[in-house]
Protein backbone atom coordinates (compact mmCIF):
# COMPACT_ATOMS: atom_id res chain seq x y z
CA UNK A 1 0.00 0.00 0.00
CA UNK A 2 1.20 2.82 -1.16
CA UNK A 3 1.31 5.78 1.84
CA UNK A 4 -0.35 9.18 1.28
CA UNK A 5 1.75 12.26 1.22
CA UNK A 6 2.39 13.97 4.52
CA UNK A 7 -0.17 16.51 3.81
CA UNK A 8 -2.88 15.86 2.23
CA UNK A 9 -4.87 17.35 -1.04
CA UNK A 10 -7.33 19.47 0.33
CA UNK A 11 -11.00 20.49 -1.83
CA UNK A 12 -10.53 24.06 -0.69
CA UNK A 13 -6.81 24.38 0.05
CA UNK A 14 -7.49 28.69 0.97
CA UNK A 15 -6.28 27.75 4.71
CA UNK A 16 -3.82 25.08 4.25
CA UNK A 17 -0.87 25.35 5.84
CA UNK A 18 2.39 23.44 4.34
CA UNK A 19 4.73 23.54 7.56
CA UNK A 20 4.95 20.40 9.64
CA UNK A 21 6.26 22.90 12.72
CA UNK A 22 3.33 24.53 12.72
CA UNK A 23 1.26 21.32 13.04
CA UNK A 24 3.32 20.17 15.61
CA UNK A 25 3.00 23.37 18.02
CA UNK A 26 -1.15 22.87 17.39
CA UNK A 27 -1.10 19.43 18.32
CA UNK A 28 1.62 20.70 21.31
CA UNK A 29 -0.74 23.31 22.47
CA UNK A 30 -4.06 21.49 21.97
CA UNK A 31 -5.72 20.16 25.39
CA UNK A 32 -7.87 17.16 24.08
CA UNK A 33 -8.08 15.22 20.72
CA UNK A 34 -11.38 14.55 18.88
CA UNK A 35 -10.46 10.81 17.77
CA UNK A 36 -12.67 8.88 14.35
CA UNK A 37 -12.41 5.52 13.96
CA UNK A 38 -15.62 3.46 12.63
CA UNK A 39 -16.80 0.22 15.08
CA UNK A 40 -19.76 -1.91 14.43
CA UNK A 41 -19.81 -0.24 10.85
CA UNK A 42 -20.76 2.97 12.70
CA UNK A 43 -19.06 6.39 12.67
CA UNK A 44 -17.32 7.36 15.96
CA UNK A 45 -15.87 10.09 17.50
CA UNK A 46 -14.95 10.33 20.96
CA UNK A 47 -12.99 13.28 22.65
CA UNK A 48 -9.74 11.95 24.01
CA UNK A 49 -6.59 12.95 26.15
CA UNK A 50 -2.84 12.70 23.66
CA UNK A 51 0.64 13.59 23.52
CA UNK A 52 2.81 14.21 20.12
CA UNK A 53 6.16 11.73 20.12
CA UNK A 54 7.70 13.10 17.44
CA UNK A 55 5.85 11.93 14.43
CA UNK A 56 3.85 9.78 16.45
CA UNK A 57 1.02 10.04 18.83
CA UNK A 58 -0.32 8.09 21.79
CA UNK A 59 -3.96 8.09 23.43
CA UNK A 60 -5.45 6.39 25.92
CA UNK A 61 -8.91 5.37 27.32
CA UNK A 62 -10.03 2.33 29.54
CA UNK A 63 -9.19 -1.31 27.95
CA UNK A 64 -12.24 -2.26 27.40
CA UNK A 65 -13.79 1.29 25.42
CA UNK A 66 -14.43 0.96 21.48
CA UNK A 67 -12.05 3.82 20.69
CA UNK A 68 -9.10 1.45 22.37
CA UNK A 69 -10.49 -2.29 22.54
CA UNK A 70 -12.06 -2.43 18.55
CA UNK A 71 -9.54 0.16 16.20
CA UNK A 72 -5.98 -2.04 16.53
CA UNK A 73 -4.94 -1.79 12.94
CA UNK A 74 -7.58 -0.06 11.68
CA UNK A 75 -7.42 3.27 9.66
CA UNK A 76 -7.83 6.37 12.34
CA UNK A 77 -8.47 10.27 12.19
CA UNK A 78 -7.58 12.22 14.86
CA UNK A 79 -8.43 16.19 14.90
CA UNK A 80 -7.17 19.12 17.23
CA UNK A 81 -8.87 22.51 16.83
CA UNK A 82 -8.12 25.51 18.73
CA UNK A 83 -10.11 28.32 18.52
CA UNK A 84 -8.31 32.01 18.41
CA UNK A 85 -11.59 34.62 18.29
CA UNK A 86 -14.73 34.89 16.54
CA UNK A 87 -14.81 37.30 13.36
CA UNK A 88 -17.67 39.39 13.31
CA UNK A 89 -18.35 41.08 10.26
CA UNK A 90 -20.98 43.62 8.55
CA UNK A 91 -22.71 40.72 7.49
CA UNK A 92 -23.91 37.54 8.60
CA UNK A 93 -22.45 35.24 5.50
CA UNK A 94 -18.99 37.08 6.00
CA UNK A 95 -18.86 35.72 10.11
CA UNK A 96 -16.16 33.64 10.72
CA UNK A 97 -13.71 32.25 13.23
CA UNK A 98 -9.78 32.64 13.89
CA UNK A 99 -8.35 28.97 14.23
CA UNK A 100 -5.39 26.58 13.77
CA UNK A 101 -6.32 22.99 13.60
CA UNK A 102 -4.66 19.89 12.47
CA UNK A 103 -6.37 16.55 10.96
CA UNK A 104 -4.12 13.59 11.30
CA UNK A 105 -4.39 9.98 9.56
CA UNK A 106 -3.01 6.88 10.16
CA UNK A 107 -3.57 3.18 11.22
CA UNK A 108 -3.79 2.59 15.07
CA UNK A 109 -1.94 0.43 16.73
CA UNK A 110 -2.40 -0.84 20.23
CA UNK A 111 0.80 -0.50 22.62
CA UNK A 112 1.77 -4.06 24.15
CA UNK A 113 5.18 -3.53 24.85
CA UNK A 114 5.62 -2.57 28.56
CA UNK A 115 8.41 0.24 27.74
CA UNK A 116 6.74 2.09 25.35
CA UNK A 117 3.21 1.69 27.35
CA UNK A 118 4.98 3.62 30.25
CA UNK A 119 6.50 5.81 28.29
CA UNK A 120 3.04 7.07 26.25
CA UNK A 121 1.30 7.37 29.62
CA UNK A 122 4.09 9.57 31.07
CA UNK A 123 3.76 11.72 27.74
CA UNK A 124 0.09 12.13 27.99
CA UNK A 125 -0.17 12.86 31.97
CA UNK A 126 2.70 15.80 31.09
CA UNK A 127 0.95 16.61 28.03
CA UNK A 128 -1.54 17.88 30.17
CA UNK A 129 0.75 18.80 33.62
CA UNK A 130 4.45 19.01 32.96
CA UNK A 131 6.83 17.42 35.20
CA UNK A 132 3.63 15.67 36.98
CA UNK A 133 4.68 12.32 36.82
CA UNK A 134 7.55 12.91 39.57
CA UNK A 135 4.83 14.22 41.58
CA UNK A 136 2.69 11.23 41.89
CA UNK A 137 3.04 7.52 42.76
CA UNK A 138 3.72 5.34 40.37
CA UNK A 139 0.57 3.06 38.53
CA UNK A 140 -0.32 -0.16 40.26
CA UNK A 141 -0.64 -3.21 37.97
CA UNK A 142 -4.73 -2.94 38.59
CA UNK A 143 -4.25 0.63 36.95
CA UNK A 144 -2.47 -0.75 34.16
CA UNK A 145 -4.76 -3.62 33.05
CA UNK A 146 -7.48 -1.24 33.55
CA UNK A 147 -5.82 1.42 30.69
CA UNK A 148 -5.31 0.93 27.03
CA UNK A 149 -3.19 2.54 25.35
CA UNK A 150 -2.86 3.34 21.46
CA UNK A 151 0.14 4.27 18.95
CA UNK A 152 -1.08 6.53 16.11
CA UNK A 153 1.76 7.03 13.20
CA UNK A 154 0.90 10.30 11.26
CA UNK A 155 0.51 8.98 7.73
CA UNK A 156 -1.13 12.67 6.50
CA UNK A 157 -1.96 15.23 7.94
CA UNK A 158 -4.05 18.66 7.08
CA UNK A 159 -2.98 22.26 8.98
CA UNK A 160 -5.70 24.85 8.21
CA UNK A 161 -5.39 28.20 9.32
CA UNK A 162 -7.62 31.40 9.59
CA UNK A 163 -6.34 34.63 11.16
CA UNK A 164 -7.18 38.36 10.93
CA UNK A 165 -10.11 40.25 10.80
CA UNK A 166 -13.03 39.91 8.70
CA UNK A 167 -12.90 40.44 4.50
CA UNK A 168 -16.52 41.98 4.47
CA UNK A 169 -17.82 43.54 0.86
CA UNK A 170 -15.79 47.03 -0.34
CA UNK A 171 -19.40 47.94 -0.95
CA UNK A 172 -20.16 47.44 2.73
CA UNK A 173 -17.15 49.04 4.17
CA UNK A 174 -18.85 52.77 4.44
CA UNK A 175 -21.67 51.37 6.88
CA UNK A 176 -22.26 52.55 10.41
CA UNK A 177 -21.91 49.05 11.84
CA UNK A 178 -19.16 47.22 14.27
CA UNK A 179 -17.10 44.88 12.51
CA UNK A 180 -14.05 43.02 13.45
CA UNK A 181 -12.46 40.28 15.79
CA UNK A 182 -13.68 39.03 19.67
CA UNK A 183 -10.46 36.99 20.90
CA UNK A 184 -10.56 34.04 22.65
CA UNK A 185 -7.69 32.73 25.02
CA UNK A 186 -6.92 29.40 27.02
CA UNK A 187 -6.41 30.66 31.26
CA UNK A 188 -5.77 28.10 33.41
CA UNK A 189 -6.73 29.08 36.80
CA UNK A 190 -5.83 28.34 40.15
CA UNK A 191 -5.79 24.81 41.36
CA UNK A 192 -8.94 24.03 44.05
CA UNK A 193 -7.55 21.43 46.47
CA UNK A 194 -9.79 17.99 47.39
CA UNK A 195 -10.87 17.25 51.30
CA UNK A 196 -7.97 15.69 51.68
CA UNK A 197 -5.73 18.07 50.75
CA UNK A 198 -4.11 20.17 53.36
CA UNK A 199 -5.42 23.62 52.25
CA UNK A 200 -1.87 25.39 53.44
CA UNK A 201 0.21 22.83 50.79
CA UNK A 202 1.03 24.70 47.97
CA UNK A 203 0.66 24.03 44.20
CA UNK A 204 2.33 21.55 42.78
CA UNK A 205 4.86 22.97 40.18
CA UNK A 206 3.72 21.15 37.50
CA UNK A 207 0.20 23.21 37.87
CA UNK A 208 2.41 26.56 37.16
CA UNK A 209 4.21 24.82 34.40
CA UNK A 210 0.96 24.09 32.80
CA UNK A 211 -0.52 27.70 32.95
CA UNK A 212 2.35 28.61 31.13
CA UNK A 213 2.01 26.04 28.48
CA UNK A 214 -1.25 26.81 27.67
CA UNK A 215 -1.44 30.41 27.70
CA UNK A 216 -2.59 31.96 24.26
Amino acid sequence: MTTPPLYAKMRNPNRKVDDEAVAHAILDQGLVAHVGFVAHERPMVIPMAYARDGDRLYIHGASKTRAVAKTGGLPMCLTVTLIDGLVAARSGFHHSVNYRSVVVHGMARKVTDKAEFDRALQLITEHLLPGRYDEIRANTGQEEKATGVLALDIEAMTVKVRSGPPVDDEVDHGLDLWSGVLPISTAIGRGVPDGFTDASRPEPQSFAAARKKFLV
